[in-house]
């Protein structure tokens, strides 16, 4: 552990290593950045080298990814803390080509390193038989079924051998990973070392309410204030991408993309010169961007909100990794000012939203509640709020009898 750079265990690991050594199901939930890989792989070797015989290669381990970004990043885990071991892996992914995968799998594999598509297009080529697999990982499941995978893992999971140990884990545990661990996996451990606040808490937050039509314009704004900041900007679709990409490329700013219509070599170039610090934002979409680990990140940006609380928290755990100070920016237009209340909500936040000075707002703003005053009572918890307005019509209706009672009362006495 120390070669690779390793000083003491992470929460995860502490958790999840123990339990995979004794052969057990698991089920668990952290979030990106805190070691979660080796907290599957290194159980794995440790079970691979004491069964596996260098004459008698057949795939005996299974780890399934939900992009090819995320597939390199476990493969190169792989490859580093078994250095020292005779065992082989191969990666199975779409962005290449298969005649590569097929040849190396033909000369004899230990760890199969997949995603699902490709795999399940191996399996009924019969270009791969996993007959042998007593491993089997899932990592980032969530995302996986988010992405409509599940039908795919489904048939890839019947055609492994049994018996089997199967380990999901994901950034939560949601009732689609629950309803799928009850179908495939045996009394399972589960594990949850962070919930979505955790990623949150520790990361600087902002929030620029914006027009529409200037969003571009803020974003090189932002490029020219914080000139020495790497920047890892989201957006919700490959056309917004393209558009604030060609922006940032005509105004001379050191500008890199991914996606999915993007090939795989210039996916993995964009991304090594974001890291190599020879760019200084890099684009993405949220598919794209899975599987994206770098350690010192200092700031994400937010160009479209994200529609859920788990793909917000998903890229703000693109910073802020293994301690690190990381920072977010979310531009809010008036159709964000709703769901981004949603996702505050969630994740127990207060983000103050500001008006960039060189930004005044144009766009037509909703017209917003007055907050109305509470009471001494309704300070002390003496009044049922759910109960107020019923205790206010009663206030009142009380009122206006008694002053139809004074009234009659009087004209009586006339």
């Amino acid at each position: 552990m120390v070669a690779q750079e390793y000083t003491q265990t992470t929460a995860i690991q502490n958790r999840v290593i123990p339990s995979a050594m004794r052969g057990m199901d698991i089920i668990a939930a952290s979030k990106s950045g805190t070691g979660k890989t080796a907290a599957f792989v290194l159980p794995m070797l440790n079970k691979l080298q004491k069964i596996v015989k260098d004459e008698n290669k057949v795939v005996r381990a299974l780890i399934i990814v939900p992009t090819i970004e995320l597939a390199d990043q476990v493969s190169r885990t792989v490859v580093s803390l078994g250095k020292h071991l005779t065992l082989k892996s191969v990666k199975v992914q779409g962005g290449s080509h298969k005649s590569g995968q097929i040849e190396r799998l033909s000369n004899g594999v230990d760890i199969v390193i997949a995603t699902p598509g490709r795999l399940q297009d191996f399996i009924r080529d019969r270009k791969i038989k996993l007959d042998n697999v007593n491993t089997i990982i899932l990592d980032e499941a969530d995302t996986m079924l988010e992405l409509g995978f599940l039908e795919e893992i489904k048939f890839i999971l019947k055609e492994c051998g049994k018996p089997r140990q199967i380990m999901m884990f994901s950034a939560t545990i949601s009732q689609n990973i629950k309803k799928l661990g009850k179908e495939f996996l045996r009394e399972p451990s589960i594990v949850e070392v962070s919930n979505r606040r955790d990623v949150v808490n520790i990361i600087a937050h902002r929030a620029y309410k914006i027009d529409k039509k200037r969003k571009e314009e803020l974003v090189h704004t932002l490029t020219k204030e914080y000139p020495k900041t790497q920047m890892l900007l989201f957006a919700n679709t490959k056309t917004s991408a393209n558009k604030i990409y060609d922006y940032l490329l005509a105004k001379g700013v050191r500008v890199s993309i991914i996606h999915g219509d993007i090939k795989r070599g210039d996916r993995a170039k964009s991304l090594s010169l974001l890291k190599n610090d020879k760019t200084q934002v890099l684009v993405a979409t949220d598919v794209a961007a899975r599987g994206i680990d770098i350690k010192e990140l200092p700031l994400v940006i937010n160009y479209d909100l994200p529609e859920t609380t788990d793909s917000f928290t998903h890229r703000v755990g693109r910073t802020g990794r293994a301690n690190n100070k990381g920072g977010v920016i979310t531009l809010l237009t008036i159709r964000d000012y709703i769901n981004f209340s949603k996702i505050e909500k969630d994740l127990k936040l207060n983000i103050k939203r500001e008006v960039h000075k060189d930004f005044e707002l144009t766009d037509t703003q909703p017209r917003q509640k007055r907050p109305t005053k509470k009471t001494l009572r309704e300070k002390k918890g003496y009044i049922d709020y759910d109960k107020k307005r019923k205790y206010t019509y009663a206030a009142q209706r009380k009122k206006r009898e008694e002053k139809k009672t004074e009234k009659e009362r009087r004209q009586k006495g006339k």
